[in-house]
């Protein structure tokens, strides 16, 4: 019993690679979901077949890749050589073992100059397109958040650097909406970044200075940090996390959780300011869209007003109302659309001042009525005494989501966030390595962010088709038992 045997390691055996797979091993799984072959169409174009050495099959190198962000290997290097070693890996790309697989470097070369962001995205695409075509993807409610990638980037390797604050997209709207409401109650229009007149009144004169296009101009001017390693990502500073370098990537998945879209952004991009152009994006690919399901970081009015005047359903939750603590809360400040002014909760009435150029309308109190006020220091610590209450133009619009919000069935629809984008944030992160990024630009950044989502939705189709045929296969059996026993 205690006798160990010596055996000899090099001696010959007769073995077939496929024995050695477990027949419910998730690549079967996503090597029946899907036919890899479609991924030559997309490659076409970027192979010459007249000259030149045999390359590696591009299906092959996708293959390895998609192995990697599966399983959450760190880098190419690692998952060059985790598909040498592992027999369920050699399988999924077609080698047998006494095949020489592709190098490292052949797989890095290929997806960083290559297989471009396009290749990537169509790749991405078409997966979805299937998902969708047997019946799994419902983009009727499409849920909307952003995540933090931590950069490939030192913070001490930085420089300040003053840069002017970037156009909002709906600038020129919101320009032209405030005019017609200065126009409306008396004011002068006022005029854009470069000297024009934003209304209907260019013969006259600007109402302050600030409407000067070099002032304006300055006044917008900001300081930022910027990477020296990588200049196109944002530092990043929310809360308990550690001030560092950052991408923004806006993500948007339906009910089940399948990833339909995302952009990529600098860390420093706030959500609200992020989301057109993935809101955009959506709906121009899926037109079934009828439910946006976001945060309250969303909840402005510009993208209450952008969602509802497209016929959409914007479902956001309740916001705190901002305010110093102490003081009156602004709720308290009731606007009387009638008469155009705010009434305190002393019953003074704030009359309306101007239309500013952030789209609020402001609304002064008389000083010489607030300097007697018992509950002034709950009101303003202004040194004239004088208190501004701003409403916003768009502010029926935020009323409207307020309603929704309170329709039945939104509470329901809102709580399956957990279930879904925050689920596809957490597994991108913990099983799929998407914490940091080795990869540095948008570009790149993006395309590699790109091929884990691929991955993740791939996963979650493979899983699916399988659940549904164990499923059928279980009533099936049950429908044959009931026969029988009848």
């Amino acid at each position: 019993m205690l006798e160990k045997k010596s055996k000899e390691m090099s001696q010959l055996e007769m073995i077939s690679i496929e024995e050695f797979v477990p027949k419910d091993h998730l690549l079967r799984k996503i090597s029946k979901a899907v036919d890899f072959d479609k991924i030559y169409d997309f490659v076409e174009n970027l192979y010459c077949l007249d000259n030149g050495r045999p390359g590696v099959d591009p299906v092959v190198l996708f293959k390895m890749v998609l192995i990697q962000h599966l399983y959450g290997i760190p880098s190419l290097r690692k998952t060059a050589e985790e598909v040498k070693m592992n027999i369920a890996y050699r399988w999924f790309c077609g080698y047998l073992l006494n095949e020489q697989t592709p190098h490292f470097s052949t797989l890095s070369r290929n997806f960083k100059h290559r297989f471009n962001e396009e290749v990537v995205e169509e790749i991405f695409f078409w997966i979805l397109s299937e998902i969708n075509g047997a019946g799994y993807l419902s983009p009727e409610a499409v849920f909307i958040d952003g995540t933090h990638i931590k950069a490939n980037a030192n913070m001490k390797k930085a420089v300040k650097k003053a840069v002017p604050e970037a156009a909002k997209v709906y600038e020129e709207q919101l320009l032209k909406e405030i005019n017609e409401d200065r126009e409306k109650h008396g004011k002068k229009p006022l005029k854009d970044k470069n000297g024009k007149d934003g209304g209907n009144r260019s013969d006259k004169k600007t109402e302050n200075p600030t409407d000067d296009p070099t002032k304006v101009e300055n006044a917008k001017a900001k300081e930022v940090t910027v990477s020296t390693t990588d200049p196109e990502c944002g530092v990043f500073h929310k809360g308990e996390h550690k001030k560092c370098f950052a991408y923004a990537a806006q993500t948007a998945c339906d009910k089940h959780g399948y990833i339909m879209d995302f952009t990529l952004n600098p860390g420093n991009v706030h959500d609200s300011v992020a989301f057109d152009g993935l809101y955009d994006k959506l709906t121009e690919r899926f037109k079934k869209i009828k439910y946006a399901v976001m945060d309250s970081a969303y909840k402005t009015p510009w993208i209450a007003k952008k969602v509802i005047d497209d016929g959409r359903i914007p479902v956001l939750p309740y916001k705190r109302p901002m305010g110093k603590d102490g003081f009156f809360r602004p709720y308290e400040y009731v606007l009387d659309e009638y008469y155009n002014c705010v009434i305190c909760p002393q019953n003074k009435v704030l009359n309306y001042s101007t239309t500013n150029r952030e789209g609020n309308r402001e609304y002064k109190s008389k000083g010489y009525i607030c300097k007697d006020c018992p509950n002034r220091a709950k009101c303003t610590d202004n040194a004239k005494c004088e208190k501004t209450v701003t409403k916003h133009i768009w502010l029926d619009y935020l009323e409207q989501v307020e309603d929704i919000r309170h329709t039945a069935g939104m509470k329901e629809l809102y709580d399956k966030r957990k279930e879904t984008i925050e689920r596809v944030f957490a597994d991108a992160k913990e099983k799929h390595s998407m914490r940091f990024t080795y990869f540095r630009g948008l570009s790149q950044v993006s395309k590699w962010v790109r091929l884990k989502f691929a991955a993740m939705n791939l996963k979650k189709y493979a899983m699916h088709r399988r659940n549904r045929g164990v499923f059928t296969c279980f009533f099936a059996a049950f429908d044959r038992y009931w026969l029988f026993a009848a």
